[in-house]
């Protein structure tokens, strides 16, 4: 048996198989193959190429830059400033125009501090004292404004007092207004200017429209009517949201203003132009959750005729507005060039040229030693690692090591 075996599968070894096919005149089992083959191809067609046009190339390495510029005026008259004239130099926070902007609502003022001593706050819990010992001189106030002298202070009859620190006197005391100071802040603009390009296919693009038109950014707003405006209102802004600009107005806020490039780049550049979408991004689900609301402190210095310095301390609420950009480009050239164009041959043995003799590349490399700089007087290239990509007129091409007994 061992011996039949041996030589069955010797034999077995020079037989040649081929394949048989049965045509089995069936109409049900026919009509079910050629449906399988439509849904197949129904597949590839519809979902592949239309939805996902998966035949196209993909650059989502999008580099931007964000330029804003806010416009508006507003007048106030209040017991700390009086009579003011609000221009965009006062309200908008950095003024040099990024991608992140801050526009002031509302303000708490502390006019005329020095540096002295004075109570602390009541608000703070850890100032409150009931004799001297309890405020241990050099020692800060927790999350208060100065440093402790180590004496306690009673105001009236009160059991318990403030420990007195040495800081800006006197210290922040009022709270926030309910009436928002710049509410009509809702009719101040922005200007948005977005450049976008993408890098694998040298394709760049604003969202300004591209109009001889000197008039166009002087007179159009931002919405349905004129999709194509880059000035935004921000009660606008804040009411695609879904909030109220008043409301926010109070005690501040945080929009998101999204800037969506989804471009086809076999079309015509003009077709591609960005989708925007408006978010709130702080808390504003709760109208007294701790998290809802944006401020900051700044202050102003100046000197009296004494020559004392003073200051005027600002707790600002506003809105600010984070403006953020994202996008991808596609592009069918490459599948054109390769394989559907008449010299289709010509380009693809371009894109996958290789060199599969290496003593040829040795003998390249050593003639172009030997010839030293041409006559056009071309500096010597530097030499391209293994799996380094070289540059040439915006194409990156791949190329390969050179072996060690020819490297420069």
């Amino acid at each position: 048996m061992g011996q039949a075996g041996c030589k069955g599968l010797y034999q077995s070894l020079f037989d040649y198989k081929t394949e048989k096919y049965v045509i089995a005149k069936n109409k049900k089992v026919g009509l079910l193959y050629r449906l399988l083959q439509v849904s197949i191809l129904t597949y590839l067609v519809v979902w592949v190429f239309l939805v996902k046009k998966c035949y196209q190339d993909t650059d989502t390495s999008l580099q931007s830059s964000i330029i804003t510029k806010v416009k508006g005026v507003t007048f106030t008259n209040t017991s700390e400033l009086g009579e003011r004239l609000w221009d965009v130099a006062d309200y908008v926070i950095p003024p040099q125009g990024e991608n992140v902007f801050f526009v002031i609502t509302n303000l708490v003022v502390t006019p005329n501090q020095r540096q002295e001593t004075c109570a602390e706050s009541e608000s703070i819990p850890d100032a409150l004292c009931y004799e001297d010992s309890d405020c241990p001189p050099g020692e800060p106030v927790v999350a208060g404004n100065g440093v402790r002298t180590g004496r306690c202070l009673w105001a009236g009859s009160e059991q318990k007092g403030t420990c007195e620190i040495f800081a800006w006197c006197p210290v922040e005391t009022k709270s926030r207004p309910a009436k928002p100071l710049l509410g009509k802040a809702e009719d101040f603009t922005v200007y948005i200017k977005n450049f976008i390009r993408f890098p694998k296919f040298n394709f760049s693009k604003t969202n300004v429209l591209d109009t001889t038109d000197r008039a166009f950014l002087k007179s159009c707003k931002f919405g349905p009517k004129d999709p194509y405006c880059p000035i935004f209102r921000l009660g606008s802004v804040v009411s695609w949201t879904g909030s109220s600009f008043q409301e926010i107005a109070v005690q501040g806020g945080v929009i998101g203003i999204q800037i969506e490039w989804d471009c086809d780049l076999d079309r015509a550049p003009s077709e591609c132009y960005p989708r925007y979408y408006f978010n709130r991004l702080d808390n504003r689900f709760s109208e007294n959750s701790l998290s809802s609301g944006y401020n900051f402190r700044f202050a102003k210095y100046y000197r009296d005729a004494a020559g004392v310095e003073l200051r005027t301390l600002f707790k600002a609420y506003g809105i600010r507005f984070d403006v953020m950009v994202n996008g991808k480009g596609s592009f069918f050239c490459d599948l054109v060039l390769i394989y559907f164009i008449k010299k289709s041959h010509f380009y693809r043995d371009k894109k996958y040229e290789e060199v599969r003799d290496l003593e040829v590349l040795a003998r390249m490399a050593e003639s172009s030693q030997q010839s030293g700089p041409g006559p056009a007087g071309l500096a010597e290239q530097p030499e391209v690692q293994d799996g380094v990509g070289a540059q040439e007129n915006g194409c990156v091409c791949r190329q390969l090591l050179q072996p060690a007994s020819i490297t420069r």
